[in-house]
C-alpha cells in the first residue's frame, strides 16, 4: 500500500480533484486527507493548538503510513478563506515553507484548485 498526504479544504468540491490528481501524479493508492475550512489561513493564522493538531495528523500519515508527499491545497470560491487567487497562492507558498520546517522527510507541494476544479501546482 502506498500513501500520500493532503492538507486540504473541507469543501467537498475539492476532495476528488485533489485525490485524483495526487493518485495520478504520485502513483499512490491512498490519500490521507486532513481537512480544515481554509487550511492555508489556519496554518498561517491559526492558534498553536490548531497547528499542533494538524501536525499530529500529518505525523500519523508520514510515520505510520509512510507518506512521502504532502500537499497543501487552496481553492477558488473558498468560504473559509475568501481571498483572491493571488493572495491564496502567496499563502499556499508560505504554508509550504512552514510545513517544510517540520522536517518530516517528505516532499511538500502547494496546490491551487481553480474555478474549473482543476489542480494546478503552485510550488514544487
Amino acid at each position: 500500500m502506498s500513501f500520500a498526504t493532503s492538507i486540504n479544504c473541507m469543501d467537498g468540491r475539492v476532495q476528488l480533484p485533489v485525490i485524483n490528481w495526487m493518485k495520478d501524479t504520485y502513483g499512490v493508492e491512498y490519500i490521507d486527507m486532513i481537512t480544515e475550512a481554509g487550511p492555508n489561513k489556519v496554518l498561517l493564522e491559526g492558534s498553536a493548538g490548531q497547528l499542533e493538531e494538524i501536525k499530529k495528523k500529518v505525523l500519523v500519515s508520514t510515520e505510520k503510513h509512510g507518506s512521502g508527499t504532502i500537499t497543501i491545497a487552496g481553492h477558488h470560491d473558498c468560504a473559509g478563506n475568501p481571498a483572491d487567487r493571488s493572495q491564496k497562492e502567496k499563502e499556499i507558498k508560505r504554508a509550504v515553507e512552514l510545513i517544510e520546517t517540520w522536517d518530516l522527510g517528505a516532499e511538500v507541494v502547494g496546490l491551487y484548485v481553480n474555478e474549473n476544479w482543476e489542480v494546478e501546482v503552485v510550488t514544487e
